[in-house]
């Protein structure tokens, strides 16, 4: 088996099967204590340890059937964290189990917790705390064996203050008053389905629902749950889209929750429970490709999981390309392909900031000693589409290669796979077509860094009045300024004015004279659109403007998606007028930041202690 170079575990000798959680949020301390339950099973002949994750996680005992087990921690490593062996007090035979339960608590620093002050919530009232897993970091909450190639099934007591609701990546399974601390009340999960540790989470506040479907409510804060509700109300049309085109739904729920603007992600594929961002919430459902996208993880990712964060393409991918699919379905082939080559651009800006060259822009990467978050970027989403892209049209088109997709789904559910089990099947399942297959540069594809060795082909019909007007601004001159009017956006989605903005900013950064007549004539600043925002502010701040140096502060510290937060803050630091105010700003704001992405910008800016 291929070891996971970001853990310690060693599946191949003990796999933990399932997790029995019980524990205790305690906002007074930043901390969750409790005990973690985990029945693991022997895959070899004599074991006498167990080896699990850690990563500033304080253990207070450990036990083996209820007796008495040593344990000691190793080394610690600057992100991987610390190595936990725990030695069994008789040895277990190959097949045979043994639960072995582990006093802990979570650090108040936990990188896979952010806790929040009531002044920091938009109900001003009660405190509130989220984790995010992925990639490595369920081990900052509990000790586990946090590696994407071993599932379990997990149970779960949560004791919250009882005037809070706790959700989890799971079906929920009653509440009752907490015997031991009448200001608690302690909520119950269940998850049947084996997942990833990186699926594992927990989310604590003062959450309201709204039914939008017969398996789907929206959680959120009160202030912010009708507004969501209206945003989301395509989940149950894309979840049957979804299924058509994938295989039954297994998970029983789909909830969606929003989360604080701190939450680093545009959404996160919790089992059972969605976790998205606010800055989704447009007032037109324009960004629900991001639901569209999370809902696709419930087979590719969820059912079908990457074995380590080197094949995260597998995930990714093929979550796009579902993604992507959907979309058509429900708003057209042309649709579909203006969102795929909207993709191919993202790409192309991702290798511009990342370099041609850089092994991170590889489909498959090497992680040895490489922190899974900073290599994290839009390559294996993208890379990883056009590759699926290139091969539907390769083997006969959309109706031909979403059979594939299925039967790949049902071969893998449950399991966890590399890159060559991908094209092993691949291959079987074309059999007809082994010369076509055999003409691919599989080697580019998958090792090279830089773009795909191949562009696959796209319907222009809606991004040719994006190309025109883009054309058209990067071509005036001083005196053709005055041509340009508010009618040149009449036509235009949100979706097109996105990819324009998105155009300009690959070439070279506009004049000023030209941003401010763009703002003049369409008043990009009056738009709240997040993706839209973002991108005229980018385009601001390269064309030096100053008066939108305060516009963009703001939005990289209103919000923490890293997809806005990281560009914007990187920008300002390029441009020398707001150097200096980029980094105090980011000083200012840092203890109040997500971990990860106080740390991801604190490299960024050179920050980084």
């Amino acid at each position: 088996a291929m070891a996971d170079p970001s853990s310690f575990a060693s599946p191949a000798c003990c796999l933990t099967r399932h997790l029995h959680l019980r524990c205790r949020a305690d906002f007074g301390a930043r901390a969750l204590r409790g005990t973690a339950a985990l029945t693991a099973r022997a895959e070899r002949e004599a074991q006498r340890f167990l080896v699990l994750d850690t990563r500033d996680v304080q253990v207070f005992k450990v036990t083996v059937n209820g007796q008495d087990a040593q344990f000691a921690f190793g080394e610690k490593h600057s992100f991987k964290g610390t190595p936990l062996e725990i030695t069994f007090p008789n040895e277990l035979r190959r097949g045979q189990e043994a639960i072995v339960e582990i006093s802990f608590e979570s650090s108040p620093q936990s990188s896979a917790l952010q806790w929040f002050t009531p002044e920091q919530t938009s109900g001003k009232k009660h405190p509130f705390l989220f984790s995010q897993c992925q990639a490595i970091h369920c081990r900052a909450i509990f000790p586990c064996q946090d590696t994407p190639a071993v599932k379990l099934t997990y149970y779960a007591e949560i004791s919250v203050p009882k005037e809070l609701v706790a959700l989890m990546s799971a079906n929920r399974d009653g509440e009752a008053p907490d015997p031991e601390d009448s200001t608690h009340k302690i909520y119950r999960f269940s998850q049947n389905v084996p997942i990833p540790c990186y699926l594992f989470a927990l989310v604590v506040g003062a959450l309201e629902s709204r039914k939008i479907g017969p398996r789907t409510l929206v959680w959120a804060e009160k202030e912010l749950v009708d507004k969501s509700a209206y945003e989301f109300s395509e989940a149950e049309a894309m979840l049957k889209t979804a299924e058509d085109l994938a295989g039954p739904y297994v998970w029983g729920q789909y909830d969606l929750l929003v989360l604080p603007p701190s939450f680093p992600y545009g959404g996160m594929e919790n089992p059972c429970l969605t976790f998205v961002t606010p800055t989704l919430l447009a007032g037109d459902r324009s960004l629900s490709n991001v639901i569209a996208h999370e809902i696709s993880h419930s087979w590719t990712g969820n059912l079908v999981t990457n074995k380590t964060w080197e094949h995260f393409w597998l995930n990714e991918g093929h979550t796009v390309y579902l993604e992507r699919r959907i979309g058509g379905r429900l708003f057209g082939e042309q649709f579909r392909h203006f969102q795929a080559l909207g993709g191919w651009r993202e790409l192309q800006n991702t290798i511009n900031t990342l370099g041609d060259k850089n092994p991170v822009t590889s489909l498959v990467i090497n992680l040895n000693e490489v922190d899974p978050d900073v290599a994290y970027s839009s390559v294996p989403y993208e890379k990883g589409f056009a590759l699926l892209f290139y091969l539907e049209q390769l083997l006969g088109g959309p109706d031909v290669f979403i059979g594939f997709l299925k039967a790949y789904v049902q071969q893998f559910a449950y399991k966890s796979i590399v890159t060559e089990d991908w094209k092993k099947f691949l291959y079987s399942y074309f059999k007809d077509k082994v010369d076509i297959l055999d003409k691919v540069d599989w080697n580019s594809w998958f090792h090279a860094p830089g773009m795909p060795p191949v562009k696959p082909m796209y319907d222009m019909t809606l991004s040719n009045a994006c190309v025109a007007l883009s054309q058209r601004w990067i071509q005036a001159k001083e005196s053709d300024l005055d041509l340009f009017s508010s009618a040149d956006l009449k036509e235009m989605s949100s979706h097109q004015l996105i990819e324009f903005l998105a155009l300009l900013l690959l070439e070279a950064p506009l004049p000023l004279s030209h941003v401010q007549r763009m703002q003049k004539v369409y008043d990009f600043n009056a738009i709240n659109n997040s993706e839209i925002r973002f991108r005229w502010l980018r385009l601001c701040i390269r064309s030096k403007w100053e008066e939108a140096v305060p516009l963009a502060l703001k939005m990289a510290t209103d919000q923490g998606r890293m997809k806005f937060t990281r560009p914007l803050f990187r920008d300002l630091y390029s441009f020398d007028k707001s150097r200096d105010l980029a980094v105090k700003t980011f000083l200012e704001h840092r203890a109040s930041m997500h971990p990860v992405t106080s740390m991801l910008v604190g490299k960024d800016l050179k920050q980084d202690q």
